[in-house]
């Protein structure tokens, strides 16, 4: 590998790792003699590093939106259609008990150790609040849910009556028709979501939860359906984080962001992130 200069390599060094680093050059190596291959530069292991860095920025605030967004149309669609804020404690309305009850219990216990001055406040007037059970007093659902993670609201949504009327409205307000499919954008993006907060990498990496080909959609989506190679790359992901977003915000800046990221930065070999040539030919990109 060439170094242009090594006081600024070396400035990289001392404070991102080399094992962190290591993997955005790993097409770089020869596969035989797992030498780098000839032209390898520092500069362009860093630049990928950079665009890496920036893309992720970008997505946070997509998944902000989306977050935010998921909140606000679960607290809003089951407390009006049970005319209940504590709809949530229900078992009725979920398909699995066991794990309905852990999925609350994890909420309880997001929600007491927030510091948010409202979780204090609402502590210190509610003796008879206990995170350790399902009983007691518990919070509305639109002041829980402001605590709970991304990951909960996916695992609470996924696990509502499969035939239940409330699952398929939700869906159809983020311009899906199934359910099914909903459920696993929400892992997918759940997994992108927890990646980027622990400021890990998603170049080069394949994720471990693929969004499934969607049956019917109702705002612009693709020509054809995501290969397997983008649906396992950060692509398929990043799409379906598109999508709804756009549902939620259609003013969104989302995809002019990642565009003049990619403008900004042409050498970077993007299809390594499953922006396979064509990518920007379909609908959604366009």
């Amino acid at each position: 590998m060439a170094f242009s200069d090594e006081n600024i390599a070396t400035s990289y060094l001392t404070r991102i790792s080399y094992f962190r680093l290591k993997y955005y050059w790993t097409d770089m190596i020869e596969s035989v003699s797992g030498n780098f291959v000839k032209g390898t530069t520092f500069d362009k292991v860093i630049e990928r590093y950079e665009f890496d860095k920036k893309l992720r920025n970008i997505l946070f605030g997509a998944i902000e939106i989306l977050e935010v967004g998921l909140r606000t149309k679960f607290i809003t669609t089951l407390s009006l259609a049970t005319n209940s804020g504590l709809w949530y404690l229900d078992t009725s309305l979920f398909e699995n008990r066991q794990f309905h009850e852990g999925i609350v219990l994890d909420m309880k216990k997001e929600f007491g150790r927030n510091s948010d001055p409202f979780v204090r406040k609402y502590l210190e007037e509610h003796p008879d609040w206990d995170k350790e059970i399902l009983g007691g007093d518990n919070p509305d659902a639109w002041m829980i849910f402001e605590t709970a993670t991304f990951g909960t609201l996916s695992k609470m949504y996924k696990n509502l009556k499969n035939q239940s009327p409330l699952k398929s409205r939700l869906a159809n307000e983020l311009g899906l028709y199934s359910a099914r499919d909903l459920s696993s954008w929400l892992e997918a993006i759940s997994v992108m979501r927890n990646i980027i907060a622990h400021h890990s990498r998603i170049w080069y990496r394949i994720f471990s939860k693929k969004p499934t080909n969607i049956r019917g959609h109702r705002h612009e989506w693709m020509a054809q359906n995501l290969t397997e190679h983008q649906r396992k790359r950060a692509f398929g992901v990043i799409s379906c984080l598109l999508y709804l977003c756009n549902a939620i915000k259609p003013d969104n800046t989302i995809k002019d962001d990642i565009k003049d990221l990619f403008r900004s930065m042409p050498d970077i070999p993007i299809f390594m992130i499953g922006f396979t040539q064509g990518w920007d030919n379909n609908p959604l990109w366009k």
